[in-house]
């Protein structure tokens, strides 16, 4: 048994499928044999907007092995004018061959389905469609804001406190400066790849996702099904970041298998991932700081313009971050759009907080410069007592703690403030910090658990594990409840039959699903009396969170973190290194030590990243991405990587069972503004633009 004294969250656990992925016994959603199993190749437009004129099916179809080729002709119809799972429309991407306009460049134009994978790419390859190409346009700058319009679908557009333009005539200090982030994508190890079948009358899915409900509900929307006759497995996941959501492969899997009537794979290639699989839009942001001598801010105005397609609007909130961030007597943030012939963003690690961080925390820094404060000591004279903008009281807001215990890490009091005076040999030393804050949600979820006749316990919740290690988190928050040891328990999750429950996803799985098995603990206890006798089919309850999580009061929940970073600069060159990197977080209970610390330093590896090296460029001729693969698109490699230390405060969250907050994306904030802050520490050049690449540093005479 376990008892207060012996609690298992927050001790370090290895992942209860550990060895079942190194000996490579766990099957991703590419890998599972089914018997007649035929495969599905996409076909993608080569012009950025016009319309489909003809499509060359007929050598297509004499080649061997090919079985059908499906387009706009001769596809079944679906169904996308309903509101979707996520509570707005879905992308009408998902529509595939439904019509003859070609929004973008890469817009699903075919899928060709041939006896085996290699016969149905050579096939698609083969395929000649004739197109009426039109003019298009794929040019996102700040000077495009005229054309751009608000849109709500992350809280207001436009949030509005005080009077913006008097403070800013009030105060003695002015950061009037524009930042700029590039479109940036995520292409996780395991590619997105679907199997769809027909079993019984009902459709039967295996694919590579966040969140099985979401697939399932999508899918017999789509195709005008009953829920119930929709089944959708994600068992194993190789990582997601936002990207695995519903997509054009799945929903041409399901109606290739639904004229052929048997089971159809479709999986993306590295290549069709830079067009099908979202991205991070670009933005340019306009920070307005007005400030007392003593560095109190009296305005702040943040305004920020992304991009979307012509098709379905979809926003990266950036200036949402600075609703909550610091004190101001007039706080302006605004959140507009501007819509181009390119594919739909989506979702990115740290939608909005982390591109916006960047340009907030980098004119936070501009404004301690400029005032001739610290940094930390900025920050902390402008810490709300209440949220800035809502006036609710805070759930709780560690932020300066971890401030001050990264500060006491890293070194930081014996900084020199003066920018571009450290060397070491031929390079230029420099420190930089910056706080990160991400929403600390909960959603509805729904468990089961079952005491078993063995003595053991099965935990069955529609959960997704896309590496973050919530089957291990999970399997320890019910061995607490329980007070049992975790090899008493089973955790099963990533299908649809299991029930209803929070997809992986806004840094809210675990602790949406940790409540819901917390839930589901206290309702078995309260029905199985310590001794009885279970039947050997068990004892099964389940829970369902949407009345307890629907009666929280409002407050403004975060998770905080304070970022550290050191460089050195070639000036020679225009070499950036990161040198080490410390982050230290307030994120609530830490279920496992373990894992967590993985998520965080993943997050910040990201983020030196974003600094330095992510950036997709876009032809305005084609209408298409330059080097659209893991060569052509910059990363962060191994030996990018420093020695990045992550660690965390005590910060229970007092209104969550458990007192989880999330911690999935909150790694990435902050982390690229401590990396360019450090880098004007070291150059006494300020850096607006990421990402900083050598030839921006050599080129900078004066900021950049």
């Amino acid at each position: 048994m376990t008892t207060a004294a012996t609690r298992l969250v927050g001790t370090a656990h290895t992942r209860v499928e550990g060895r079942d992925k190194v000996t490579g016994a766990a099957r991703y959603a590419g890998e599972f044999p089914f018997a007649e199993l035929a495969h599905g190749w996409l076909v993608l437009s080569t012009v950025a907007r016009g319309r489909i004129r003809a499509v060359d099916t007929e050598p297509v179809l004499a080649m061997p092995g090919v079985l059908t080729v499906l387009h706009h002709h001769n596809a079944p119809r679906v169904d996308t004018g309903y509101t979707g799972v996520m509570g707005t429309p879905p992308d009408p991407t998902i529509g595939v061959f439904q019509h003859d306009r070609v929004p973008h460049a890469g817009w699903p134009v075919a899928l060709v389905v041939a006896e085996t994978s290699e016969q149905a790419r050579e096939a698609a390859e083969a395929l000649v469609v004739h197109y009426d190409q039109e003019p298009h346009d794929v040019a996102f700058s700040a000077q495009r804001e005229a054309e751009a319009y608000p849109l709500g679908g992350h809280g207001p557009a436009v949030v509005e406190k005080g009077d913006l333009e008097a403070e800013l005539a009030a105060s003695a200090v002015v950061i009037d400066a524009e930042y700029t982030t590039p479109e940036e994508y995520h292409n996780p190890m395991e590619p997105h790849a679907t199997t769809a079948r027909w079993e019984g009358g009902r459709l039967e899915v295996v694919d590579s996702n966040q969140g099985t409900n979401w697939v399932a509900g999508e899918l017999a929307s789509l195709f005008s099904l009953d829920p119930g006759s929709v089944r959708v497995r994600s068992e194993h996941v190789g990582g997601g970041f936002g990207s695995k959501g519903v997509r054009a492969h799945q929903v041409a899997a399901v109606m290739a298998a639904t004229v052929l009537r048997r089971p159809v794979r479709v999986v993306l290639t590295r290549r069709q991932m830079f067009v099908l699989a979202g991205h991070r839009s670009p933005t340019a942001q306009r920070l307005r700081l007005g400030a007392d001598a003593d560095g109190r801010l009296r305005a702040l105005e943040h305004r920020s313009l992304s991009q979307t397609s012509t098709v379905h609007d979809f926003v990266e909130p950036g200036a949402a971050a600075s609703r909550s961030m610091y004190a101001a007597d007039a706080h302006h943030t605004a959140i507009r759009l501007v819509k181009l012939d390119v594919p739909t963003p989506t979702w990115m690690r740290a939608p909005g907080e982390a591109p916006g961080s960047f340009a907030l925390e980098s004119a936070l820094d501009e404004l301690a410069e400029r005032c001739g404060i610290d940094p930390i000591d900025l920050r902390i004279r402008n810490e709300p007592a209440v949220g800035p903008v809502s006036g609710l009281p805070f759930s709780g807001r560690n932020l300066i703690a971890c401030f001050r215990e990264g500060a006491r890490r890293f070194g930081w009091t014996e900084r020199d403030p003066r920018p571009g005076v450290r060397r070491e040999g031929r390079w230029l030393l420099g420190t930089g910090t910056a706080a990160a804050s991400f929403p600390a949600m909960a959603m509805p979820s729904t468990a089961a658990l079952t005491a078993e006749a063995d003595g053991t316990f099965t935990v069955r919740i529609n959960a997704a594990d896309i590496g973050t290690g919530a089957r291990t988190a999970l399997t320890l928050v019910a061995a607490d409840a329980l007070e049992v040891p975790t090899d008493r328990v089973r955790v099963r999750i990533g299908d649809s039959d299991l029930g209803p429950a929070m997809f992986a996803g806004g840094s809210a799985g675990t602790r949406s699903w940790a409540w819901a098995v917390t839930a589901a603990a206290e309702e078995l206890r309260r029905s199985v009396a310590p001794g009885a006798d279970i039947p050997p089919e068990g004892i099964t309850v389940r829970s369902n969170t949407a009345e307890a999580v629907g009666a929280l009061a409002q407050k403004e929940r975060h998770s905080f973190g304070a970022q550290f970073a050191e460089v050195a600069v070639d000036p020679a060159t225009g070499e950036v290194r990161v040198r080490r990197m410390l982050g230290i977080f307030a994120a609530g209970r830490i279920v496992n030590p373990l894992t967590a610390r993985n998520q965080f330093v993943g997050g910040m590896t990201w983020g030196i990243s974003m600094a330095l090296h992510e950036e997709a460029v876009r032809d305005r001729a084609s209408g298409g991405l330059y080097g659209a693969d893991l060569a052509g698109y910059h990363v962060a490699a191994h030996a990018d990587v420093p020695h990045i230390e992550a660690d965390w405060v005590d910060d229970p969250d007092p209104d969550d069972p458990v007192g989880i907050k999330g911690i999935g994306e909150i790694g990435i904030v902050g982390a690229a503004a401590a990396v360019a802050n450090a880098v004007w520490h070291a150059t006494g050049v300020r850096h607006r633009n990421l990402p900083i690449r050598p030839d921006r540093v050599l080129m900078a005479g004066g900021d950049a």
